[in-house]
């Protein structure tokens, strides 16, 4: 198999050069990292090249680096039901910068790109509608971005007296907890069986 992919990787750094930063095989998957400028025409290169034939669009995410100048990596997974293959797809990208949206590619990249949207603030140029999808439309912030609080900035409850879902901000009310890292085993007052054969 990875004389397979090392023969794939040779295929695509020799058709579509210019768009391929780099090629790894990696966990029995080749991953190749383009420019996101050029992910569209790269996209469909794999899905009509008789070599790849990866016609199936399996999932698109994002991985948040905060210390990286080029923040994001954006994510493509695709398959080859023909060839029996799969190839990672990734691009780096400036936090300001928008990336090709592929859904006139693979039309099932429409809810991928408005999740990574809604999760990571990437926006995607050529999207149809891009728009939130799992948080609500008046949603502050990004979840999946590291510098995102735990606590998130409002909480949402039902309010009786309103009859209605009402938005507050995050109170969080009780002091910063200290824990003594041990775990219920830990802080047991007595021996299990095995255990006195430490020591």
């Amino acid at each position: 198999m990875s004389q397979d992919l090392q023969e794939l990787a040779a295929h695509i750094e020799l058709k579509r050069g210019a768009d391929v930063v780099s090629t790894e095989i990696a966990y029995g998957e080749l991953n190749v990292t383009v420019t996101a400028s050029s992910i569209v025409d790269f996209v469909e290169f794999l899905r009509e090249d008789a070599n790849c034939r990866f016609s199936t669009l399996v999932d698109i995410t994002a991985v948040d680096y905060p210390s990286r100048p080029a923040r994001f990596d954006v994510v493509w997974h695709f398959l080859s039901m023909y060839r029996n293959q799969r190839i990672r797809v990734k691009a780096a990208i400036r936090e300001e910068e928008m990336v090709p949206s592929i859904v006139d590619v693979h039309p099932s990249a429409n809810w991928f790109e408005r999740e990574i949207f809604d999760m990571f603030g990437i926006l995607f140029s050529g999207h149809p509608d891009l728009r939130r999808i799992l948080t609500d439309y008046g949603f502050r912030g990004h979840p999946l971005r590291k510098d995102f609080p735990t606590t998130g900035y409002v909480e949402l409850r039902y309010d009786e007296a309103e009859k209605r879902v009402v938005y507050e901000p995050v109170k969080l009310t009780q002091e910063y907890r200290q824990f003594d890292f041990l775990s219920p085993w830990e802080g047991a007052e007595y021996i299990l069986p095995g255990d006195e054969k430490q020591g």
